[in-house]
């Protein structure tokens, strides 16, 4: 609380030269200087109160020069930790972890380059069975990668030594018997802002392109002791925005002439066009949503604090998320398993229970439809109706809902969160002007919102952050009558109320428009709940072949023209 009275009492003259302490090195702030500042924050101090809060103001800005003469890691985070549980909220901690039914049946294709379409279960059967090794299945994945991505722009680097070493270790574990489970040998790939000791970690962006980092991410640890194989670094939009990075802009491969989406571009395009078994993914506002919907993947964002962060590039401490993106609900079921769980190094997870069998009766679940939000996405209309249709048949008793909206709590402002946070994230990058070495420098572009990020007063920081807390309240009031809601993916509303109050989403594939792009469908949980979830996303994908459907530009010879 003492923190809290601090930023309180100190906010408005921080906020009043929020966009004018440059000036404490060139000359004072003056009056007039304050007068113009209050226009961005609806006040109307008098002459002497200026006068009187005038000196405070100039110490703030003596003391923010000062603090500049430090640096601070992108690491480093907050004092202050965010939680998404609600008052009253029980998390369930039973320890059950799934058994994962491997097919015993999997032949290998005629042509081998079709393995880079199969499950990771079908995969894991060939291995499991000692049809095919890990290095051979490795080498079919860089080869591909090799072949593929001058046109697809979602590599930025190959870890083939690496690679090698891990499919070699693989292969001698599973011939002596000691198979690790089914992510055992299968090829994979991560979003760049996840650290890898020995390879360059470059957030997409130039002013970071030749960045190592000494450590190795927790996730991409978990991935290594379930024996999963990492091939590459994949492409993320400069510094999480947007699918623009240094190299170029990463493409959709359903239509090379459009862009993958962002920011976990890399990780949906590459497993989309069979260069990796599965992908890591991050999201802080709709980065593994998005290039999901995008390219025809099926992603899961986790519930906040369900997987670790450490080592991933921070973006916003109370927003980012990591999560897989894979081919299927069931593949991201299996990695989801994989990487989740508290990491002491990263204080904002826990463990909770992951009971997951992917048998749900949708009869048994209480599942409601945000109605409004289906009607107004006349895009998607059709396939949205096709995918509740098919719920139904599969026994699911819909209800309308409605989400939290604007006319209980200004739920809009709370994207200044986000914008808040990850400009304290980057500050030096935007006081040093090395923003812009970066590509992209439009007005959605993440130098101009880590630049527009100055201008938010610390109090309406807090007020958001506030507003934030009853939203949690509110949703959660909301999903303890439901197990799943179903929503559009497209739109921001349920993106930002979801990302707020950190509950999971489910995004897979439900068609695709007049000119052959992809459309998705999300399917939200309860907080810690992704089993579910998954469950109704797996049992909604057995009943349709959407997700089965393959961009023919990456497809091998002989499948393509059958």
């Amino acid at each position: 609380m003492k923190y809290l009275f601090i930023i309180i009492t100190t906010a408005i003259a921080t906020a009043l030269v929020c966009f004018l302490w440059f000036n404490s090195v060139s000359g004072e702030v003056s009056g007039n200087d304050v007068r113009a500042a209050q226009k961005l924050l609806s006040l109307e101090l008098t002459d002497d109160e200026i006068d009187t809060l005038l000196a405070d103001v100039r110490g703030n800005a003596d003391n923010y020069a000062f603090m500049h003469q430090y640096t601070l890691k992108n690491e480093v985070p907050p004092a202050l930790l965010f939680s998404p549980i609600p008052q009253g909220f029980k998390i369930d901690t039973t320890s059950v972890s799934p058994e994962w039914d491997i097919p015993e049946d999997i032949a290998l294709p005629i042509n081998q380059d079709e393995l880079a379409f199969y499950s990771v279960l079908e995969l894991a059967s060939l291995l499991k069975n000692q049809k095919i090794t890990s290095i051979e299945l490795t080498q079919l994945y860089l080869d591909r990668i090799h072949r593929y991505d001058d046109t697809l722009l979602s590599v930025i680097t190959i870890t083939k030594e690496l690679a090698m070493e891990q499919a070699q270790r693989a292969d001698e574990e599973i011939q002596q018997g000691k198979y690790r489970g089914p992510l055992h040998g299968i090829p994979y790939g991560v979003k760049d802002l996840l650290a890898v000791e020995g390879y360059k970690t470059t957030w997409g962006a130039n002013s970071h392109k030749n960045q190592t980092i000494d450590e190795t991410a927790t996730v991409v640890k978990k991935l290594e002791a379930a024996g999963a194989v990492l091939i590459a670094k994949l492409t993320s939009g400069a510094l999480a925005r947007g699918d623009v990075w240094f190299g170029g802009t990463t493409k959709n491969p359903w239509d090379l002439t459009q862009g993958a989406s962002g920011s976990s571009a890399g990780s949906a395009s590459a497993v989309v066009a069979g260069l990796v078994g599965f992908a890591i993914g991050t999201e802080t506002m709709g980065s593994i949503s998005s290039p999901s919907t995008r390219c025809g993947a099926s992603g899961l964002r986790p519930t906040f604090g369900r997987v670790s962060r450490q080592g991933v590039m921070t973006l916003s401490w109370s927003l980012d998320k990591v999560g897989p993106i894979c081919r299927s609900a069931e593949d991201a079921a299996l990695v989801f398993d994989a990487i989740r769980g508290a990491d002491p190094k990263d204080k904002t997870t826990l463990d909770a229970s992951f009971v997951y069998d992917g048998q749900t009766d949708l009869a048994n679940l209480r599942i409601g439809i945000a109605e409004k939000y289906l009607e107004d996405d006349t895009v998607n209309q059709e396939h949205n109706e096709q995918t509740l249709e098919v719920l139904k048949n599969l026994g699911a008793n819909l209800q309308p809902v409605s989400l939290p909206d604007s006319t209980v709590l200004p739920i809009k402002v709370l994207s200044l969160i986000m914008f808040a946070e990850a400009g304290a994230a980057f500050d030096d990058l935007t006081r040093s002007n090395l923003d812009d070495s970066l590509v992209r420098q439009d007005e959605r572009s993440r130098p101009n919102a880590l630049r527009q990020s100055r201008f938010i007063p610390a109090v309406e920081y807090i007020q958001a952050n506030r507003y934030r807390y009853q939203l949690i309240q509110a949703m959660d009031s909301l999903m303890q009558q439901y197990d799943i809601i179903v929503t559009p993916t497209r739109g921001r509303r349920q993106l930002l109320i979801t990302n707020m109050t950190g509950h999971p989403v489910m995004v897979v594939p439900n068609g695709f428009d007049e000119d052959g792009h992809p459309q998705s469908i999300t399917f939200i949980g309860n907080l810690y709940d992704e089993a579910t979830i998954l469950e109704v996303a797996h049992a909604y994908q057995q009943a349709t072949d959407t997700e089965d459907q393959r961009p023919e530009f990456f497809l091998p010879q002989s499948v393509a023209k059958n």
